[in-house]
């Protein structure tokens, strides 16, 4: 007999594991199944905000942008850990938008929604200022305000371990190859990576399968039914750090659009995105030449010291899923969350369709997503999510300094680098990954630097990571600036432990 589920949840990226979440904590018997790693695709490839879209305001995205706005502060108080306040700094480029319409734009951002934790946008003189330093002499204005800061792949794989909390089963490494539409459900045929396969029913189905979103309408026999898919995508790369302060920058650009630098990872700075229309495999999307040139033009139109195909360190491509609203230019498509429930003739078993949407609005995505299946699958639980924390997020009144002195105080063994990176990543959390170690050996070997078999085992048995890619590009960054020998030591670690992988 196959196993039986309220709700079958296809994708493990923030979408999937928002929803997984939010219904496991309704009550509702939850299976989620995603065809590779957690965080694989979109949901690792962003430009790593929680923002409003300050951009979004000129495409009369309003309703998106208060929404988004909101949600920084919810998200700020559920995971203090990944996610940080920063601030932007928006250099007046005399040929580009005039300082009132900046000036008008920003007064919106910050009264769209109310802000607790988050300042107010102000006018900024870049001469003889940190700020200024590294940009061209003709900058000599400008504004900041602010938005947050996010561990992207860490935010799906904490939303996973609450959903696993609270009952719901995390399948990675497992794809949805069929679905069919019963009388009283749905029977799913899920594959492994051996290409066993096995038997599932479920009463209602989300695919938040992302850019393979109409592929699982077709598996699931509504191919005709399917609402139209925009693939854009987004690309970006890695330098080394170019200002020595912790503020982030947005340039304009003369066709409209504006590029991010970020500091990231202490020691770098990423630069991002493009909006490029995108037909290929989703599972193979990379930078191309012509993005890089156009990330390094407009850059470079405003730093003092141009930046070089010879500074990249690292890049990454991504593809946004986005709901086809006809829009001619790939900029201009709605970001915001499409969502299509489809209960044949009426009462026939539902299948909830997800296109669009950002990392910031996730949760409220799940929300709305719960709001429209409850009632068909006879649920009536209340919102809840507003108000949770995510796990290892509980630190007293969400201070991360306040918690990371504590985490010093209490490791005082533990190297500077790694006691922040694992409050970082781990939040409190960081307790479970060697609760008996009293000094630096009881951490096991040094796999690669920094980075110990304790916290390799603790990946691998607490959060889903059966390869060096999953930790080293998705679970930390560690991957990034280190030596290829140190990443294969990593690969013949998770080699070396097969069988233990196999029988998870």
């Amino acid at each position: 007999m196959s196993e039986h589920y309220d709700l079958l949840v296809v994708g493990g990226g923030i979408n999937g594991a928002g929803i997984a979440r939010d219904a496991a904590g309704r009550g509702l018997s939850v299976l989620l199944v995603e065809q590779r790693d957690l965080a694989s695709a979109t949901s690792s490839s962003s430009t790593k905000l929680i923002h409003g879209g300050l951009r979004y305001l000129e495409h009369y995205e309003f309703r998106l942008v208060r929404e988004a706005l909101q949600e920084r502060e919810v998200l700020l108080a559920a995971a203090p850990h990944i996610i940080w306040p920063l601030t932007f700094v928006l250099p007046h480029h005399k040929g580009l938008r005039p300082k009132w319409m900046l000036r008008a734009g920003l007064f919106l951002y910050d009264h769209l929604a109310k802000r607790k934790r988050l300042p107010a946008s102000r006018a900024l003189s870049l001469n003889g200022t940190a700020e200024g330093k590294p940009l061209l002499d003709q900058f000599t204005s400008g504004f900041s305000y602010s938005d947050c800061w996010v561990d992207d792949a860490r935010l799906v794989v904490l939303n996973a371990l609450d959903a696993q909390a609270r009952g719901a089963v995390i399948k990675t490494r497992t794809r949805c190859a069929a679905l069919v539409r019963g009388t009283d459900g749905w029977t799913a045929t899920l594959q492994s990576e051996d290409g066993k396969e096995t038997s599932v029913s479920a009463k209602a189905v989300v695919n938040a399968a992302g850019p393979w979103v109409t592929d699982m309408v077709n598996r699931a026999g509504l191919g005709d039914k399917a609402a139209g898919l925009r693939l854009v995508k987004g690309s970006h790369f890695i330098v080394p750090r170019i200002h020595p302060h912790d503020h982030c920058y947005i340039f304009q650009n003369g066709d409209g659009r504006i590029a991010f630098a970020i500091p990231y990872q202490q020691d770098y700075t990423l630069i991002g995105t493009t909006d490029v229309p995108y037909d290929g495999d989703p599972a193979d999307v990379k930078i191309s030449d012509g993005e890089i040139d156009y990330l390094l033009e407009l850059v470079n139109g405003y730093l003092a010291t141009p930046l070089t195909r010879a500074d990249i360190v690292w890049d990454y491509a991504g593809v946004r899923p986005l709901y086809d609203d006809k829009n001619s230019n790939a900029s201009a498509v709605t970001r915001d969350y499409v969502f299509d429930l489809d209960t044949g003739d009426g009462d026939a078993p539902a299948i909830l369709s997800i296109y669009g949407g950002k990392i910031t609005t996730y949760r409220r995505l799940a929300e709305h997503a719960l709001q429209k299946l409850c009632p068909v699958l006879g649920n009536h639980a209340s919102d809840w999510t507003a108000t949770s924390v995510l796990p290892g997020g509980d630190m007293s009144d969400g201070d991360f300094e306040r918690f990371l002195s504590s985490v010093r105080t209490k490791f005082g063994w533990l190297p500077e680098q790694i006691a922040h990176r694992w409050a970082r990543c781990y939040g409190t959390r960081l307790f479970e990954i060697a609760p008996d170690a009293k000094a630096i050996g009881d951490l096991g070997p040094e796999i690669a630097p920094n980075l110990f078999e304790a916290e390799l085992r603790f990946l691998m048995s607490q959060e889903w990571a059966r390869s060096a890619e999953d930790v080293l590009w998705r679970r930390t960054k560690l991957g990034l600036g280190m030596e290829e020998s140190d990443i294969n030591a990593v690969r013949d670690w998770f080699a070396n432990r097969a069988d233990q992988l196999a029988a998870q």
